[in-house]
């Protein structure tokens, strides 16, 4: 019987790969035997742990159209067509990172919200531009746009009051949002051509947090915790293979139940 769930040599680019979530997606599939072509602006802090004959990072402004032209050429030469893409590239912004620019609605920034949605909305329109057409014209495959639960809801600003003056900016979510029209505009633009186009949409995921955040948070989710990293291996796994061969157009929620209520 066909293993429906092999991605054995699959060729799967990767936006933002260098990243929390990012970095163990790349070493899930690479173990299920995948080939990782990794789209970010700095190479993963352990990047010697990765076999070249199984992954290739490629420096790449996401934003950057002709960028994107360049590194798809490399992935090509080395590796072939794609399978897969998974647009996994963001501008987040966590309690507690120095560098994230926000603040009440009236106040903030048109800069910090043209930057986010660079980032979070207009990489996606140009690497499923690029590359979602390599696979159109090839043999097709499979494209997961990367979501937030934030983009299905807005953000309960409550459980950041303990910090003050944060805010979820909005951004985030618009942007979050975008991608859901994105996914199914193009599942049916490229139904025919056999390219497949999903969203999966995220909860909140462990990394050390402070503890008042995480106890705020976890009292808003059914299941009483954060996602720990690992978790969402499983759903991409699902998507980028032939066991999920008739589902597109989908979103598909992974929150711990947060949105059920």
């Amino acid at each position: 019987m066909k293993n429906n769930f092999n991605i054995e040599n699959n060729v799967i680019i990767l936006t933002g790969g260098s990243g929390n979530l990012g970095s163990i997606y790349a070493e899930y599939l690479i173990s299920n035997g995948a080939k990782v072509c990794n789209f970010d602006l700095t190479s993963p802090k352990d990047i010697n742990k990765f076999d070249e004959k199984h992954y290739l990072f490629l420096k790449t402004d996401v934003t950057d159209k002709e960028n994107i032209s360049d590194s798809l050429k490399l992935v090509l030469e080395k590796f072939g067509c794609p399978q897969g893409l998974i647009n996994n590239a963001a501008l987040d912004s966590p309690p507690g990172d120095s560098d994230v620019i926000n603040g009440p609605f009236e106040d903030y920034p048109e800069e910090a919200w043209d930057k986010v949605i660079d980032v979070n909305l207009k990489s996606i329109f140009l690497t499923c531009q690029i590359i979602g057409k390599e696979m159109a014209d090839n043999s097709g495959g499979s494209i997961i746009n990367i979501s937030s639960h934030y983009g299905l809801i807005s953000p309960d600003q409550r459980i950041y009051n303990y910090r003050k003056n944060f805010y979820k900016p909005i951004s985030y979510s618009a942007s979050k949002s975008g991608i859901f029209n994105i996914t199914r505009y193009l599942s049916t633009y490229w139904g025919q051509q056999n390219v497949r186009v999903n969203s999966l949409t995220l909860g909140g995921v462990f990394d050390n947090q402070d503890e008042e955040f995480v106890n705020n948070y976890s009292e808003k989710v059914p299941l009483g915790r954060m996602a720990e990293k690992h978790e969402y291996n499983g759903v991409i796994h699902f998507l980028l293979s032939d066991a999920s061969s008739y589902i597109t157009g989908s979103n598909i929620v992974s929150d711990g139940g947060w949105t059920a209520w």
